[in-house]
């Protein structure tokens, strides 16, 4: 037995509350070792990293000690400075460089400490911006239906899961959702046109019901993380944005997850051509170096504040904290030296052709996403039938987590919508990493397979 092992696993139980999870785990996953994109627990088991840990680590593990150099040149220079009316030098190159690679327009970057702060500091721009343009009576939003976009009260008004917001009483924010993207279960999720068309129809029509003069911001992820990796039928972003823009409301982009690479771009939306007028940011934008978020916002956004005097009446104490602010740099520097977004550009076609080869298993009723980052649907039988309550606890809480840390792999089991397996590899992984994490899953899933359907 290991002793120091089991002595964490108990401490543990006593002392550290777990983020959304049961707060006694008898069997907890305790990892203190990382390189490449692999980690290791304190037992010595070696583990693919197939999630980036919850979509953070874009680079993997193995550039600590050039973090470490950018962070003891930070800390030994100015170990901190807040941006409530100061500023310091790591901040402002940031905020150049976000905004020089983001989608022509996106000139401005406010700094949070991670994203769900990210998603309630776009709010409140949101609605310093329509105050400043004298529509104080804007303050209503558009979300859609499963999406998560952050636990803090705002936050959660966005999200769209009942299940994480009930308890907490009625949301801050008056938000109606819509339809999300999932094409395989949409009745006319095989025209791309046609399932377009309706999906935003229902948009406009939440817009008109709300009180068109009353909207404030719409909100959506470039790929809907929470039902499993959901992208959108093509010119979708598009009308988006002319919806936005004919009921004088403001387009977000949430890319808390997509972005900093992880489709392959600095911004995920980029690949749909439009550019919103706001974009939150967090986890990749480090690499998970160190805590850090932002919203890149349009100039026409700030430019209400700067042209009318008005302060942005928020602030963040850790937001743009000299030492995050350094490492983001260096991961920015990183990326373009390594070739970090190139690899995903290459690679993903790769990926994608192998995930879709486990179509071939009983459980996969579909596969989705883009870039590193992709779903399947698990399903009952080859009509895709959805697994009941009790069969979704057997099989997602009870049968998947083990499995996989038995095959040496970390992956996510979700049901935010319906039962899906999500991937999200480090950004660096060659084709042999991958084609070794879709071999697991294939290994994982025919078990299931086997337990699981009729």
């Amino acid at each position: 037995m290991n002793t120091r092992h089991e002595a964490l696993r108990e401490t543990a139980g006593r002392h550290l509350m777990l983020h959304f999870s049961p707060q006694r785990i008898d069997d907890l996953l305790v990892l203190e070792r990382g390189e490449g994109p692999y980690v290791f627990d304190t037992e010595g088991r070696r583990y693919v990293d197939a999630l980036s840990s919850l979509f953070c680590s874009q680079i993997g593990y193995s550039y600590g000690r050039e973090m470490a150099e950018a962070a003891t040149k930070q800390l030994t220079t100015l170990a901190f400075n807040t941006n409530w009316a100061t500023a310091h030098p790591a901040a402002i190159e940031l905020a150049e460089r976000l905004t020089d690679l983001a989608p022509e327009g996106l000139t401005r970057a406010f700094f949070t400490s991670g994203g769900s702060e990210s998603v309630e500091a776009a709010w409140k721009l949101a609605r310093e911006y329509h105050l400043a343009n004298g529509q104080p009576q804007r303050t209503k939003a558009i979300a859609r239906q499963t999406a998560y976009h952050g636990v803090t009260l705002g936050a959660l008004s966005f999200t769209g899961v009942p299940r994480f917001k009930e308890a907490f009483g009625p949301p801050p924010v008056d938000v109606v959702h819509v339809s999300n993207t999932n094409a395989f279960r949409a009745p006319d999720g095989d025209d791309p046109d046609a399932f377009r068309a309706r999906l935003l129809r229902e948009v406009e029509d939440a817009i008109l019901a709300a009180g068109p003069d009353e909207v404030a911001m719409i909100i959506a992820e470039p790929v809907q993380n929470a039902g499993g990796c959901l992208t959108a039928p093509p010119g979708y972003w598009r009308g988006l944005r002319e919806l936005a823009d004919r009921y004088g409301a403001l387009l977000m982009a949430d890319e808390v997850i997509t972005g900093c690479g992880r489709l392959g771009e600095w911004f995920g939306v980029t690949r749909e051509g439009v550019t919103p007028d706001l974009v939150s940011l967090a986890k990749g934008l480090t690499s998970a170096y160190a805590p850090m978020g932002a919203v890149v916002a349009a100039e026409r956004v700030a430019a209400a504040l700067i042209d009318t005097g008005r302060p942005f009446r928020h602030g963040i104490t850790f937001g743009g904290h000299p030492l995050s602010a350094a490492i983001a740099l260096r991961n920015i520097e990183i990326f373009e030296r390594d070739g970090v977004l190139e690899n995903v550009r290459t690679l993903s076609p790769h990926l994608r052709e192998r995930m879709d080869g486990l179509r071939e298993l009983p459980i996969v009723g579909d596969v989705r996403g883009a870039g590193f980052f992709l779903a399947v649907e698990l399903v009952r039988d080859a009509d895709n039938t959805r697994f009941d309550q009790a069969e979704r606890d057997r099989l997602l809480r009870g049968f998947l987590p083990g499995r996989l840390l038995e095959a040496g792999l970390i992956a996510r089991a979700d049901d935010r919508g319906d039962s899906v397996l999500q991937i999200a590899p480090p950004l660096i992984g060659d084709a042999a990493l991958l084609d070794d994490i879709v071999d697991r899953l294939a290994d994982v899933l025919t078990d299931a397979s086997k337990r699981f359907c009729v």
